[in-house]
């Protein structure tokens, strides 16, 4: 939605703010979905929402499951978030094992439930559930370990979330006003609803966050999508707040143009770009390969391969990537996410300094697979509102695919598979490319040089027989 106004032109200029270096250089960040969603753990973290839609699948296995939306509401799946096996020790360790650099809890999703000690919203995990202040505790067990921490915020669809198509269900029934809000009209469930937020709404909106802006103080502050339908002045506060207690070190991350382009950094959900920017950005990903972002009763997880590919792409492209993944319902996390974030850290602990603090080389990337300018927009959005199940593929990529970034110095090129026939051509590298001379090639993890050979058409490196890792291996040319 795009910024009017001489607010706009007097006031956003004010906080413009240059992105802080750890951002840049962090690289993998984590965040983790947990919620009152985890307990049926069925289809997706918006069964929140879709329960409340007749005749939508989510809302078919609640009534078959749990009874009547009258009788058995989402406010009663509350109770049974009881994270008995809630750690944020093991959390934190389980993202410094990953090899990210910051991280945090969604802090509030759509669904009126905040993961700290609120006093702006008694809906909140000290007052219910696992009756533990999730964002203050990791807070603390990240930052003992250097991890920067993330606030992510998306409660702005809270605004016609819960509205149902079944007038006996429970949302309608004023008791229950704390939990799911005043009753509105049904179309507020839409993405840019008719009836816009009215001030009590934008006013709570803010001051959840002001609160965790104050009592946290986070690294970096996510704002996910529809977060334009909040007045701007609201929107504007927030911001103007942060970046006042923070400091030059605080970042704000947003989607589509939900805030102007100084304020913080471009956020595109699973998303990806074509060529380098010229801007640093983030692309916020799933670990699940169900269409989740949060637990379910039969979990698949992407494999390290598919995680480790696409952050080397995203970073050769002056990107970060945000990888989520959504603990049980008792706080703790599957053993096959464990063992594929595992797998990406160990490739980090060797391969780490391609990554961590590096810049784009003046080329991207070389190889037969293409990289669109792609993104869950809004089209696919508006899919996903009416019960569909939109996607997007990770693209594969192969040993004839690499990607450069630069640091120190040097420039890598990280190929995404062991060449078969035990030598890499490297076309960018050619005699007269964008590089000068070449003085020494060297394969991380290996003991010694590569011998190479430079030609008018390719940098020709011989590889050693042993692969010193799995999934992408990192030349470091000097």
């Amino acid at each position: 939605m795009e910024q009017k106004g001489n607010f706009t032109a007097e006031l956003w200029e004010r906080i413009s703010h240059p992105v802080p270096e750890w951002f840049r250089d962090a690289k993998f960040g984590l965040f983790f979905h947990w919620g009152p969603y985890c307990v049926p753990g069925y289809m997706n973290e918006w069964y929140s929402r879709n329960m409340y839609c007749k005749g939508f699948k989510q809302n078919l296995y609640h009534e078959r499951t749990f009874g009547s939306l009258h009788d058995f509401g989402y406010k009663d799946f509350i109770p049974m978030l009881r994270g008995e096996a809630f750690d944020p020790e093991a959390w934190a360790e389980l993202v410094e094992l990953s090899g990210a650099r910051y991280a945090g809890p969604v802090t509030e999703h759509c669904d009126n439930f905040s993961l700290w000690d609120s006093r702006v919203n008694p809906v909140n995990s000290v007052n219910m559930g696992p009756r533990r202040d999730v964002l203050g505790e990791c807070a603390v067990a990240f930052r003992r370990r250097g991890i920067r921490l993330l606030a992510t915020f998306h409660h702005q669809w809270l605004w016609g979330w819960f509205m149902s198509t079944d007038a006996e269900a429970d949302v309608y029934m004023p008791e229950n006003e704390l939990y799911y809000g005043p009753a509105l009209p049904l179309e507020t469930n839409r993405y840019i609803p008719y009836r816009l937020p009215d001030e009590a709404f934008c006013r709570t909106w803010r001051d959840k966050v002001l609160e965790v802006i104050d009592r946290y103080c986070p690294d970096a502050l996510y704002f996910d999508s529809r977060a334009c339908i909040i007045g701007e002045p609201y929107r504007f506060e927030v911001v103007d707040r942060y970046y006042r207690r923070a400091g030059a070190d605080g970042i704000v991350t947003f989607k589509q143009e939900d805030f102007p382009q100084r304020a913080g950094v471009y956020d595109t959900e699973r998303g990806s770009f074509a060529l380098p920017k010229p801007f640093v950005w983030q692309s916020d990903d799933r670990l699940e390969a169900n269409t989740t972002w949060c637990i379910v009763q039969s979990p698949k997880y992407r494999g390290a391969k598919s995680v480790i590919h696409q952050l080397c792409d995203i970073v050769s492209k002056n990107g970060n990537l945000l990888l989520n993944v959504g603990p049980r319902a008792d706080g703790s996390f599957h053993p096959d996410a464990v063992r594929e974030l595992r797998a990406v850290g160990d490739w980090l602990r060797l391969n780490g300094e391609a990554i961590y603090g590096s810049r784009p080389f003046s080329v991207a990337a070389e190889g037969p697979a293409t990289v669109d300018d792609a993104g869950y927009d809004v089209a696919m959005l508006n899919k996903d509102l009416k019960g569909g199940a939109a996607e997007l593929k990770n693209q594969e990529l192969g040993e004839r695919d690499l990607r450069f970034t630069t640091a120190g110095g040097s420039l890598y090129a990280i190929a995404m598979g062991w060449p078969e026939s035990g030598r890499a051509e490297i076309r960018t590298l050619r005699r007269g490319g964008p590089m000068g001379d070449i003085s020494s090639v060297r394969l991380l993890g290996a003991d010694a040089p590569l011998p190479f050979r430079r030609t008018d058409t390719a940098l020709e490196v011989t590889f050693p027989a042993e692969r010193p890792c799995e999934h992408a291996y990192v030349l470091k040319i000097n």
